[in-house]
């Protein structure tokens, strides 16, 4: 398995593949992941029903996994895991996906059953986020990857991304997080990146893609980016360096002028806000921590703050931000920190 740590380094044991020996079994953990996620589109779901006519098989080992999956056995099984292995999600480094060709090692559906139990029947979520994707980076790291095409890519923190660059394709799936581009140019074969809203396409450019729960957000460093709404393509703008629109399930935001430096800080592991209200600051703080930040006077949440920080030492800046801003920060054990 190749494992790619911090800021891109390789791990020492990379190259550990094997290649899988039953992909029928494969194939079904997929569909099955797909679906525990969320509803199948419709040209999936036809996708799915064709996959299960191609044998039998297909359809017993699908109703196998999702048998095991839903039974009794493995709630119990998760519920006796030990806390210290429930923490093992969170790795400090970046991973292909279980479901990545070069990192395939089941051995059947009664190990498929195991990985789910050892590995995050009790943090449901996460497992299928890790079915997904093929890159994957922890909270408060950053990795760069290079792509099939050559195209870089640079992870920020808690991301996740899938890809598919088969038969001249260049197609990535923001899953979760935001990850920067820097795009090798190729007019005859369109870099396209989506995210849960909306779609970039690009020949040869550099930008940035975040995606939360109700947006996302592209910014263009360089180049020229067309951006469209996955649910209508003919909602469309494009980019100018410099430039940058949201999209959400009902529109696209006006164009707005905006400076990648800022934005972008944290490609050098840094946050830049200007006259920014501190609620907003730590949500954007919060995304790289590991702990828990709360805010126990509201008032707090409206102190206008500006500053320029480091994101490996983020109690270090809301101590600095809360001292600027005359509030009270007391540190508690957990991780937690408090603000009054």
């Amino acid at each position: 398995m190749i494992r790619v740590g911090q800021e891109g380094a390789e791990d020492d044991k990379a190259g550990e593949a094997s290649a899988y020996p039953d992909p029928i079994v494969d194939e079904a953990l997929e569909w099955l992941a797909r679906q525990q996620n969320a509803p199948l589109a419709r040209a999936d779901q036809q996708q799915f029903q064709e996959w299960l006519r191609r044998s039998p098989r297909h359809g017993e080992e699908f109703r196998s996994l999702e048998a095991m999956w839903g039974s009794p056995e493995l709630r119990k099984a998760a519920e006796g895991l030990p806390a210290a292995a429930r923490g093992s999600m969170d790795r400090r480094r970046l991973l292909p996906s279980a479901r990545h060709p070069r990192t395939r090692s089941l051995r059947g559906a009664a190990a498929a059953a195991i990985v789910m139990i050892a590995i995050g029947a009790w943090q449901y979520p996460a497992l299928m986020l890790r079915w997904r994707a093929d890159y994957i980076t922890a909270t408060g790291d950053r990795a760069n990857v290079s792509l099939p095409d050559g195209s870089l890519m640079l992870l920020n923190t808690a991301s996740a991304v899938s890809i598919d660059f088969r038969n001249g394709q260049r197609h990535v799936t923001i899953l979760e997080g935001e990850a920067f581009f820097d795009v090798r140019h190729d007019p005859a074969h369109p870099f396209r990146v989506a995210g849960h809203f909306g779609e970039t396409e690009v020949k040869g450019t550099a930008f940035a893609v975040r995606t939360e729960s109700d947006r996302d957000t592209v910014v263009l460093e360089r180049g020229r980016v067309e951006v469209s709404r996955l649910s209508d393509s003919g909602d469309h703008v494009e980019l100018d360096p410099g430039e940058m629109v949201t999209a959400t399930a009902k529109a696209l935001s006006t164009v707005v002028r905006r400076d990648p430096s800022e934005i972008l800080a944290w490609r050098d592991g840094r946050i830049i806000f200007e006259n920014q209200r501190l609620s907003r600051v730590l949500d954007e703080l919060r995304r790289y921590y590991h702990g828990i930040v709360i805010v126990a006077d509201g008032r707090v949440d409206d102190l206008v703050v500006t500053g320029n920080y480091r994101l490996d030492d983020v109690p270090g800046a809301i101590g600095t931000l809360a001292d600027a801003a005359g509030a009270t920060m007391t540190r508690l054990p957990g991780g937690i920190i408090l603000l009054r």
